[in-house]
């Protein structure tokens, strides 16, 4: 038999933790010496013991262990569970990364203040343009906020384009505006370059546009675009700092889109007029 204190060094649990799991019935000691109280467990029991921390390290509940152990819980009912608990553990992972890439842009867009290169951008006249898009809203227009959106929004499109066979003719063009209810919401409209006449796509919700021309100061972005607050900012210090003003929302151009994100190439192109 070994004491309360060498069952719990075994599981790697306090002492306190056990007689807690006495006290609501989750794993009683195997003896309790009726004159001092004392408790006492048989080294079987750990096997029960490390189910249990097993089953807390995957987020389930005292009372969803205790019922999934006593087998009140059946196989299906516990693959169900454990599915669920998977899917939200990947989504709070995917959550965790995204949140990490835009402390990591807002890293190096402190870390760049006041460093630019007038070689990075370009000021050129954009040509009008023929996309077929999907569009959709985002919260406002930090990259936390477009990248869920933007990101089904191109997954939908180029199946959809398939199915009524139109083929791209050149690259992504991501553009954006003001939502009309304001409170800072953005309109996203993913698109990419096509040749088919404008108007709706059949019932794909695809709508071929024409954008129009503009002047345009460029700049190249390397790496995902849930980075590219940096190149973003740069561009604005840029136009500030040489005579001009933003006339709206910079279209985004993937000019590389590999499957490895962080060697994505895109170019910003900043609506801009002089100042």
């Amino acid at each position: 038999m070994l004491t309360i204190g060498d069952f719990a060094r075994y599981g790697r649990v306090s002492a306190r933790m056990l007689r807690h799991y006495d006290a609501i019935g989750l794993l009683h000691p195997d003896r309790t010496d009726p004159a001092t109280g004392y408790r006492f467990y048989g080294a079987a029991q750990l096997a029960r013991l490390n189910r249990i921390i097993a089953l807390k390290d995957l987020g389930f509940t005292l009372q969803q262990v205790q019922a999934i152990l006593d087998e009140q819980v059946g196989s299906q009912e516990l693959r169900g569970m454990l599915r669920l608990r998977r899917a939200e553990l990947e989504e709070a992972m995917a959550a965790a990364a995204a949140r990490l890439a835009q402390v990591e842009a807002r890293l190096r867009s402190i870390e760049s203040e006041g460093r630019m290169s007038a070689d990075d951008v370009v000021v050129k006249s954009v040509a009008a343009v023929r996309v077929a898009e999907l569009t959709g809203t985002a919260a406002g227009y930090e990259p936390g906020d477009i990248t869920p959106v933007i990101g089904p929004l191109y997954d939908r499109l180029f199946p959809l384009l398939g199915t009524v066979g139109v083929s791209p003719s050149g690259p992504g063009i991501a553009h954006y505006e003001d939502a009309p209810d304001g409170g800072g919401a953005v309109v996203v409209h993913a698109g990419v370059t096509v040749s088919a006449p404008v108007g709706p796509l059949g019932d794909t919700g695809i709508t071929v546009v024409e954008l129009p021309p503009f002047e345009a100061a460029t700049m190249v972005h390397r790496g995902s675009m849930d980075g590219v607050l940096p190149t973003a900012q740069a561009l604005a210090r840029w136009i500030d700092a040489n005579g001009y003003r933003s006339a709206g929302y910079a279209r985004e151009i993937s000019l590389e889109c590999p499957e490895d994100q962080d060697k994505w190439v895109t170019e910003l192109q900043e609506p801009v007029t002089r100042a």
